[in-house]
């Protein structure tokens, strides 16, 4: 197949555009940045640059690539600073996730592309009730935090988008926490930065449970998803949804810190907001029962223990 790839030197993406290449697609592969264009050409796929919030240079550049299928991994999400000002930090990415999702649309659809792939999110966008792990059935929070409002429509905008264009197979996958080199939670990420300075405490009783994927396995499974032809939303996330209580002594003992601190929501909510407050109190994880089944996918780990141990730098990742 022919696959158009956006965001093809993010995290995601410089892992997903040499497994299609590996497996014989051809790939047309955008980036933002020429200097990572040699980078595209190198491992087999042809560089397209262009910033995907510019909606004429996106629809030409799709049209002109005649793609089979479209792959949506536009983000930016270069580093995480704050909790409490959620909103402020996926800004860009939810742009991305709204006006970048119709660019490509637009593209796909003159450029007469069968299937679209998109990036979406699973875990705290499900609802924060019921038992403490969701399925792909399960609503998401109609009420969530206000600083976290903006973020949730722009998802649930680029899904109803994505599934609801009846000339196009749409798919999104909604991926859980990602760690791995070029993520938040790797060896030189701002997550991992701040457990190592005891910085990030387990706020009141640590029960919000996140699901985590890395970022090999992310890309697999979108492999799988584009090849299989799978329609509709799958959660991609890992075996084992754990409460931050648990998983985040882990991430602190993979990297050599101190054990995290405790605050009580009381004391820690002045820096955290409602955000911090929900993600460590109250989010729920998600089942990848579906994926697992359906688009015959295979994890490399599939818990974030052995993830932390041995995964969260490039030279694990590579061997």
């Amino acid at each position: 197949m022919r696959v158009f790839v956006a965001g093809a030197t993010g995290a995601i993406g410089k892992r997903l555009v040499p497994m299609l290449v590996a497996n014989g697609h051809e790939v047309v592969a955008m980036t933002r940045s020429a200097q990572k264009a040699d980078r595209l050409r190198a491992v087999g796929a042809t560089p397209i640059v262009a910033d995907g919030l510019d909606r004429r240079v996106v629809v030409d550049a799709v049209v002109k690539a005649r793609p089979d299928v479209v792959v949506h991994q536009l983000t930016a999400l270069a580093g995480f600073g704050s909790m409490k000002r959620w909103d402020r930090e996926w800004e860009q990415t939810n742009r991305l996730r709204t006006q970048g999702t119709e660019h490509l649309l637009e593209g796909a659809q003159a450029a007469g592309a069968r299937r679209f792939v998109a990036q979406s999110y699973a875990g705290w966008p499900y609802a924060p009730q019921g038992g403490p792990v969701k399925t792909e059935q399960d609503p998401f929070d109609p009420n969530p935090p206000q600083q976290m409002r903006r973020t949730l429509d722009a998802i649930q905008y680029l899904e109803q988008k994505v599934l609801g264009t009846t000339d196009l197979d749409g798919t999104a996958l909604r991926y859980g926490n990602l760690y791995g080199p070029g993520t938040s939670i790797a060896l030189g990420g701002d997550i991992v930065a701040m457990v190592r300075g005891r910085r990030l405490p387990i706020v009141g009783d640590g029960a919000g449970i996140w699901s985590f994927i890395h970022i090999e396995d992310a890309a697999a499974a979108t492999l799988a998803a584009i090849e299989r032809g799978a329609v509709g939303v799958y959660n991609i996330v890992d075996d084992e949804p754990a409460p931050v209580s648990v998983w985040l002594p882990e991430l602190a003992r993979a990297v050599g810190a101190k054990p995290p601190r405790r605050a009580p929501a009381w004391l820690a909510r002045p820096l955290v907001g409602a955000p911090g407050i929900s993600m460590m109190t109250r989010v729920r994880g998600a089942s990848n029962a579906k994926a697992k089944r359906e688009l015959g996918w295979q994890l490399r780990y599939p818990s974030w223990r052995e993830g932390f141990r041995t995964g969260l730098d490039d030279s694990a990742a590579e061997q």
